[in-house]
């Protein structure tokens, strides 16, 4: 694991109200913060993890700054309170991708990874561009080989490019290519796609994959008649779930802070709704939040957002 480093201490820090009483806590104070990767040490808890890599973005012709997304996160979880589960996170450093060198880094998340995933850790990465997601959504499909594996995108993008090289646009057809190399099902549904972000040609991809997409217009005028039956068809259909949340499929006056800000997007309330039931199932076994990119935030806004998110999936992951 030559690429990988400790994340800097000085990240998980915040005000002390520990003072006011004993569970007066917040999350730079509960956190396993060892410096070291020793994941055979934590049987049952939630290994954090960071991509510092924005090289598929950079050849998908994207913005990037991805790289520096998962310190800023840190940053901005540290001071959040430490409720019921964000006891269970333990740092796990970040893996650095080296200039063009992308593939050696999705390796090398791959296999942090799956040192985690069979050590009985679940794991939650912090992007990086949406290239995080093959390293490590195949990470999850190899520690579980016998199982059926569901993969749910909340994403604008479908991001089933054919292209030459993998980028931030290559990830879940390299995955459908992984499934087919093992001869087991590709299971992926994408929730929140734009219509107006997404080729013809991607949209016939997917159906050639039999991938389940529900368009973002229908996240927003028919969640419970068509979103929250199709969460519930993962949680009964697949023994294992990985949710990657591209943060893009936010609106763009909530995340400004991403390499393809929505016009339209779907708000972190509604988001929220879909993603409770898939911690509480007892299936999710990992989660990703990717495209972060801190150099077109707004004064912290969409830090704050992201960091929102990771807490609450936190706060209520079940197993």
């Amino acid at each position: 694991m030559n690429l990988w480093h400790p994340a800097d201490r000085a990240l998980w820090q915040g005000r002390d109200d520990s003072a006011e009483a004993p569970n007066a806590l917040r999350l730079f104070q509960t956190i396993d913060n060892s410096g070291e990767f020793a994941p055979q040490r934590h049987d049952g808890k939630i290994a954090l993890l960071g991509f510092e890599c924005d090289e598929g973005v950079k050849r998908n012709q994207g913005r990037p700054g991805a790289a520096q997304g998962p310190d800023t996160l840190r940053k901005a979880l540290a001071n959040m309170a430490s409720h019921a589960g964000h006891d269970r996170l333990v740092e796990m450093g970040n893996i650095r991708a080296q200039p063009e060198a992308l593939e050696a880094a999705q390796q090398a998340l791959h296999d942090a990874v799956l040192a985690c995933q069979q050590a009985k850790m679940r794991t939650l990465v912090l992007g990086g561009g949406h290239e995080t997601a093959f390293g490590h959504g195949s990470a999850i499909l190899d520690a579980f080989p016998d199982e059926r594996v569901g993969i749910i995108n909340l994403d604008a993008h479908l991001d089933l490019r054919h292209a030459p090289r993998a980028s931030s646009g290559t990830p879940f057809r390299q995955l459908a290519l992984h499934c087919d190399a093992q001869q087991r099902g590709f299971h992926y549904s994408c929730i929140g796609a734009s219509m107006a972000a997404n080729t013809a040609a991607l949209w016939d991809e997917a159906a050639r994959r039999h991938v389940t997409v529900i368009e973002d217009l229908d996240v927003l005028n028919a969640l419970e008649a068509r979103v929250l039956p199709e969460i519930a068809r993962c949680i009964e259909s697949y023994d294992r779930i990985y949710l990657t949340i591209d943060l893009d499929v936010l609106p763009a006056t909530e995340m400004p802070a991403v390499s393809a800000p929505a016009a339209l997007g779907v708000p972190l309330a509604l988001l929220l709704r879909i993603v409770e039931p898939l911690c509480r199932s007892g299936k999710l076994q990992a989660v990703d939040l990717v495209e972060f990119n801190p150099m077109y935030d707004r004064e912290g806004q969409g830090a704050k957002v992201a960091a929102r998110l990771a807490w609450q999936i936190t706060h209520w992951w079940q197993w």
